[in-house]
């Protein structure tokens, strides 16, 4: 299956390196943000605190079994908490190829987002920055447990990209 998914915590790098391995590979780059937000038809900043976590979930639940079901090459970028669910760590392992976590590291995700939280939203009420430890520390067996490669981002995201590109070729 020519298909690669990237999970991993906020501000991981999964956007930005997922695009470049599309354009490396030459396969359509999906970003399950968007395609949540789309169809909750509102950013996800608005949605959690407006509609609720529970709800902003099952969106995207919903939308990674869209995008999964569709036929052909694909590179996703999956939201950060996509794993908290067994459904969904069921549905990447059947039909996400290639599932590659960017482990980066949490004062390099701490630093990222406390420079720019790039409007994520708080899950618990502290900032994005504040609540990563906390969050990662409950995540980060569940990406390991659904991941085929681990990988600690190089401090480059092109030479990430170019590393993930040659495994899936």
């Amino acid at each position: 299956m020519h298909r690669v998914t990237l999970i991993g915590f906020r501000a991981c790098g999964k956007s930005t390196v997922g695009r470049l391995v599309a354009a490396r590979t030459a396969w359509p780059f999906i970003d399950a943000d968007t395609a949540t937000e789309q169809m909750l038809g509102m950013p996800i900043q608005r949605a959690i605190p407006e509609l609720g976590e529970p709800v902003f979930r099952d969106a995207e639940e919903r939308a990674l079994a869209a995008v999964l079901d569709r036929p052909g090459p694909l590179v996703l970028a999956t939201g950060g908490g996509v794993v908290l669910r067994p459904g969904n760590r069921d549905r990447l392992r059947a039909a996400g190829g290639l599932i590659v976590y960017l482990a980066t590291p949490l004062a390099v995700v701490q630093e990222r987002l406390t420079r720019n939280a790039g409007g994520r939203p708080s899950l618990t009420g502290q900032s994005p920055a504040a609540e990563a430890e906390a969050l990662l520390a409950v995540r980060d067996p569940l990406y390991r447990a659904c991941a085929d490669w681990v990988l600690e981002p190089l401090p480059d995201a092109a030479a990430t990209a170019d590393l993930i590109a040659t495994r899936c070729q």
